[in-house]
């Protein structure tokens, strides 16, 4: 008989609604957005589905690089989804490119809608106007430059400074950022940055790093929604990182 934990779920829940699960690993109970969904795919491989979307009977299992490689290494997965289940040992690496993924797109569309400043001098002024969501650096930059932004955000926010991330590499913020070596940015208060949030936490997480998320999770936004309300506060074009106004969808440049 099926249990009332996972019984058909034809569309899982999205992050902030509905029960709570339970992780086949450790058996805690927790929200959805702190668990990974899996499903069974059609040659009966274990398939991540981040989404929480697709169909058919899944599982759960914590937000941990660490436990997913237990689920995978005591083959919990077979009996969690009570039939014969396939999971690569390369299943951990996988999740993780693909909430890094998720990030470098959550980081983009926040770009895309005039919310990131890049480089050391715009990214201090950001921080001396108050108005920034997070702090993002390269993973691979130089730690003198994270330090001084750091010191530079205590002052200004003392004990409530905003999360700061370090969970993309150069290149990645590079190709997120459609720019050359970005090694700084700050995001302004707005949709995009939520959704952003809320990717940079759950693959921080993941990794076993400090939760550096802060309170706003905004995975209940869709890039379409979030881009939408980003406009409509800021007129129908956007806003360049200087103020100025831009054609929709053009990616500023550093100066």
């Amino acid at each position: 008989m099926e249990t009332g934990q996972d019984r058909r779920e034809p569309a899982a829940p999205l992050a902030g609604a509905g029960p709570e699960r339970s992780c086949i690993v450790t058996r805690e109970t927790r929200a959805p957005e702190d668990l990974i969904r899996f499903v069974l795919g059609p040659d009966r491989a274990v398939v991540p589905d981040l989404k929480r979307k697709l169909p058919g009977r899944g599982v759960w299992v914590g937000l941990s690089r660490a436990l997913v490689a237990q689920a995978v290494k005591k083959q919990l997965f077979s009996r969690g989804l009570r039939d014969k289940a396939i999971a690569s040992p390369d299943l951990p690496d996988l999740i993780e490119t693909l909430l890094a993924r998720d990030a470098a797109q959550g980081l983009a569309l926040a770009n895309k809608a005039g919310l990131v400043a890049t480089g050391f001098a715009k990214v201090e002024a950001a921080i001396a106007s108050g108005k920034i969501a997070a702090l993002v650096h390269a993973r691979d930059g130089a730690a003198d430059g994270k330090r001084k932004l750091r010191q530079a955000l205590r002052r200004r926010f003392g004990d409530r400074t905003p999360p700061e991330f370090e969970i993309l590499t150069i290149d990645e913020m590079d190709s997120a950022l459609g720019r050359g070596n970005v090694v700084h940015a700050a995001l302004q208060q707005g949709a995009a940055a939520k959704v952003f949030l809320a990717s940079a936490r759950r693959l921080a997480l993941y990794r076993g790093d400090d939760d550096k998320s802060g309170s706003e999770r905004g995975a209940d936004l869709t890039a379409n929604e979030a881009f939408g309300q980003d406009c409509e506060a800021s007129g129908a074009a956007g806003r360049d990182g200087a103020g100025g106004d831009r054609p929709p969808g053009e990616i500023s440049r550093d100066a």
